[in-house]
């Protein structure tokens, strides 16, 4: 990807959206003529020169220091994770990642008997373009059979945007999708010569509007836990908690585990997921009633 327009863009949208009001500055109305702050008013409250701030917002950013990085972070009211994207782009080398040694769509085979043993919730490892590189039974009858799936189908990113059934299964879709393309944009900005990642996310911006949409408003957030609301087509409604913990020795690899509240609805309904499985054929009645 084009770090310069990366970072570029970037500083323009989280620019976009800071009214003067915000800061504390006077709000002309309608003599405004750009959304948000100007660059003047940008580069007045971090306290760099205009001509500085201009050359950072049109991509030129190797030689700027990270005292003025954090300068420009705190006047646009970043948050911690945009801060540190915007380092990413602006010194894509201050904070290389370590490559892992793990051979691509690798899982040490330990891991999968980790989670194959974790049998009354889903878990699964997910790399660092959303794909799904490992799975157990219950996060097959969650989410449906990855192991039916092509190698490259099994990617949340393409789940979300592209598969109906996906789409279908989470209640608050939305949230969720910004939650992906967040994801990807705080991977872009890591890994910026990432050429399966550019693939993914011009495929994407070519199938979906909607992440072609998300993707141009340049929201990086990270979110490691919480709960989603889902609904299952054989058991109906549920509210998981997940959970999203790094693998030590692989950064670019995650575990995420689902679990009901206990004593929950949604725990009862999780269990018969697990008495059932993917095996829809066996349990007539309960696809009958999901139809």
């Amino acid at each position: 990807m084009d770090q310069r327009a990366e970072l570029s863009e970037f500083l323009r949208s989280r620019r976009a959206r800071l009214k003067p009001a915000d800061v504390g500055l006077p709000d002309f109305g309608r003599h405004r003529r750009v959304p948000g702050l100007r660059r003047e008013e940008l580069a007045q409250l971090a306290g760099v020169s205009v001509a500085y701030y201009t050359r950072l917002e049109q991509g030129n950013g190797q030689n700027v220091s990270i005292e003025v990085l954090d300068s420009i972070a705190r006047a646009l009211r970043l948050s911690d994770t945009e801060r540190d994207h915007l380092t990413h782009l602006a010194k894509p080398n201050q904070k290389k990642k370590k490559r892992s040694s793990r051979p691509a769509h690798a899982l040490r085979p330990q891991l999968q008997v980790l989670i194959d043993a974790m049998d009354a919730i889903p878990a699964l490892y997910v790399g660092r373009r959303m794909e799904v590189l490992g799975w157990n039974r219950m996060a097959s009858a969650l989410f449906g059979d990855f192991a039916a799936r092509p190698p490259e189908e099994r990617n949340f990113a393409r789940m979300v945007f592209l598969d109906p059934g996906t789409r279908n299964l989470y209640v608050d879709w939305e949230c969720k999708a910004v939650e992906v393309v967040s994801a990807l944009r705080l991977c872009a900005g890591c890994y910026p010569d990432d050429r399966e990642l550019s693939s993914l996310v011009g495929e994407l911006s070519v199938k979906s509007d909607d992440f072609r949409t998300l993707w141009a408003a340049h929201t990086v957030q990270e979110k490691g836990h919480g709960t989603k609301r889902l609904h299952h087509r054989l058991v109906g409604g549920m509210t998981l908690s997940y959970e999203t913990l790094r693998v030590p020795d692989d950064h670019d690899l995650s575990l995420v585990t689902y679990h009901a509240e206990p004593g929950s609805a949604s725990e009862e309904s999780l269990g018969l997921l697990a008495k059932w499985g993917v095996d829809e054929q066996a349990f007539p009645a309960a696809a009958e009633r999901g139809a």
